[in-house]
């Protein structure tokens, strides 16, 4: 059976200017795939040109459901050094719905394999993390295993990458090292586009390609099934009226 994706938890508006469309863009995208769920994940202050913290603060004024799709209000929030430092106050993200939490070059100060592995494990302790973004590219390189261990030991949902997949160095192979250990050891992953304009909202099939050739089990891609990604927010977020 093909599989399917119910939800994109990776995506990115305008807000983030090096992104190029409007959320209600992305959602009407998202619905013309046949998803149920959307993230929107912009990047946060530190970035460049991420979101002003202000988008944060007022996401609480969007509809649950934009052009039928459920809106989990997020951010992808940039791993800033080797103690594993996001650049958003705990304020801020315990509000928040869905967290992607990445290393970027303009953002990450410590790149060697010691900082990169001190700062995952760091990471995978942080309560709010859901997802540990794009982590399968050659400029932050650390000791996979264990650390994947941790981040399992810990909850945290690893991310299989689309746009990494198609444009960044190291990704293809880094990927199928993480999937065979997230198959060994269970651990669940997201398959997202970390789309920066609507067409490209829930396609993905570089990944899916990855998937179909590792034989990963669709038992472990939380966003197969939207409702499993409900449940897993509202167990985590209890104050979540409605999802």
């Amino acid at each position: 059976m093909e599989l399917r994706l119910e939800a994109d938890l990776h995506t990115h508006t305008m807000v983030s200017d090096h992104a190029y469309s409007t959320l209600k863009e992305n959602c009407a995208s998202a619905a013309e795939a046949g998803l149920k769920g959307l993230a929107v994940t912009d990047h946060s202050p530190g970035t460049p040109d991420g979101a002003h913290i202000l988008h944060f603060i007022n996401l609480s004024v969007l509809p649950r459901r934009i052009c039928g799709v459920s809106v989990l209000q997020g951010v992808e929030a940039n791993i800033t050094d080797r103690t594993g430092a996001l650049d958003m106050e705990e304020r801020h993200l315990k509000r928040l719905e869905w967290i992607v939490a990445s290393m970027h070059n303009r953002c990450m100060k410590d790149k060697s394999f010691e900082d990169c592995t001190s700062a995952y494990n760091a990471v995978a302790e942080n309560p709010y993390v859901d997802v540990i973004g794009h982590c399968t590219t050659n400029d932050f390189p650390f000791d996979c295993e264990p650390v994947l261990k941790k981040f399992n030991e810990y909850g945290k949902i690893i991310e299989i990458n689309e746009s990494s997949l198609v444009y960044k160095k190291g990704a293809v192979e880094n990927s199928i090292e993480i999937l065979r250990l997230c198959k060994k050891y269970e651990i669940p992953i997201v398959i997202d586009s970390d789309s920066h304009f609507c067409d490209l909202i829930g396609k993905t099939p570089n990944a899916l390609r990855l998937i179909a050739d590792t034989d990963f089990p669709q038992w472990l891609i939380l966003n197969a099934d939207w409702e499993r990604v409900r449940e897993y927010v509202l167990k985590k977020r209890p104050w979540i009226a409605e999802l």
